[in-house]
């Protein structure tokens, strides 16, 4: 039996404050939390389960910075994809997550990434495979073209075959100079349904690419499970998404770092200042989304220009805080609500279970900067006192 004392404790669900707490531990499954011994000094102040990043793309390194670098990665060939791809997924193991899904790329690399890490201990891997899109539109680096309905079915089902998420690439992307997205949807509302029930039939949840009212409006009419970015979300879209129960994934920090490092870009001032613009509507609205009972997920866009891997996560779920989410709302969308909403393994902290942990240096319902201190992951005897060094 081995026992770890945390100072407090986050389970999935609820804090735990009243501590020192003692969990203990038959080989990795967690057998009992019990108060811990007075004065028995902490082997950590907090733990918690590990990390989920709800929007990433692994084959990329957000922190290649020079376009032109970034350029010719995408024209890498397979094995420096993969080879990138298992550097990100190491860091975001340092960062203390322990699933990622990938939402996109046409190379396989994702998939590869899963099979390789299922059932194995450590971090995991959930893959869309490669994504839906309308000939000659936005996508081309994970999306696979569908020109008719008959297209979009054979599509489905062999997406749904292999994948964990069909994922449809609902409109382009924002066009920062004139704080909009240009063009129109590239499925209607009929397609979209056309796509979601198909993927329901085969018990997949969907996620769409989309920012900007007119796909917006198409998400929800579509029956989508999971808005990704949407940016320019308006409160009547927000109200929709409440009744129907879909989720959002915000994903900041590809927009907010356009504004943040303007020079790689070249932007200008006054464009620097509709990105900011931007970026306050959307702290806006996710106050709203959480208020309103929307779900809220914590998803970074992960290999985008300036979007580490692993670093970013923690850095999204401080955004998430200034919005003004509680923190347990927020490690909530960060560790069991993605979990529940797609069917993925539980994660918990609860007598039974075989948790892969993080332990921060401190607590964050005390200090948020804790989330960017984190001390250990792993399943109990990777954890254990003795290997606490390794923060």
């Amino acid at each position: 039996m081995t026992t770890l004392v945390v100072g407090s404790y986050f389970d999935g669900e609820r804090h735990h404050d009243r501590g020192p707490y003692a969990l203990r531990f038959d080989g990795a499954v967690l057998r009992a939390i019990d108060p811990a011994a007075p004065g028995t000094p902490p082997d950590a102040a907090f733990a918690m389960p590990s990390l989920v990043e709800a929007h990433a793309h692994l084959f990329l390194d957000g922190g290649v910075l020079d376009l032109k670098e970034r350029a010719a990665a995408m024209k890498a060939d397979r094995d420096a994809m993969l080879a990138t791809a298992h550097r990100g997924l190491g860091q975001a193991r340092a960062a203390g997550i322990g699933l990622v899904r990938d939402v996109g790329d046409r190379w396989g690399i994702n998939h590869q990434l899963r099979d390789e890490t299922r059932g194995q201990p450590g971090i995991q891997v959930r893959s869309c495979g490669v994504a839906l899109r309308r000939p000659g539109r936005y996508g081309g680096f994970m999306g696979r073209e569908v020109a008719d309905d008959l297209e979009i079915l054979a599509a489905v089902d062999e997406i749904a075959a292999r994948g964990d998420d069909v994922k449809v690439l609902l409109t382009g992307i924002i066009d920062f100079a004139t704080g909009s997205v240009p063009g129109t949807p590239q499925f209607d509302a009929d397609a979209l349904r056309l796509i979601t029930g198909r993927a329901r039939a085969h018990g997949r949840p969907t996620l769409a690419h989309c920012s900007g009212l007119a796909g917006l409006e198409v998400a929800v009419a579509g029956g989508i499970g999971s808005v990704e970015h949407g940016f320019f979300m308006t409160r009547a879209i927000l109200e929709r998404m409440a009744g129907e129960g879909t989720a959002w994934v915000p994903t900041f920090a590809p927009v907010a770092f356009q504004g943040d490092r303007p020079e790689f870009a070249g932007w200008p001032p006054e464009t620097v200042a509709v990105i900011a613009g931007i970026v306050g509507s959307h702290r806006d609205h996710v106050a709203l989304a959480h208020q309103m009972g929307v779900p809220v997920l914590c998803g970074t866009d992960a290999g985008s220009h300036g979007v580490e891997h692993g670093r970013a996560l923690m850095e999204e779920m401080i955004v998430l805080l200034d919005c003004g989410l509680p923190v347990e709302a927020v490690l909530r969308a960060a560790t069991s609500l993605p979990r529940r909403l797609w069917g993925a393994p539980a994660n918990d902290l609860a007598p039974g279970a075989r948790p892969d942990l993080l332990l921060l240096q401190d607590s964050p319902f005390r200090n948020p900067e804790a989330l960017r201190m984190p001390l250990a992951v792993g399943e109990a005897g990777e954890v254990a006192p003795a290997r606490l060094d390794c923060g």
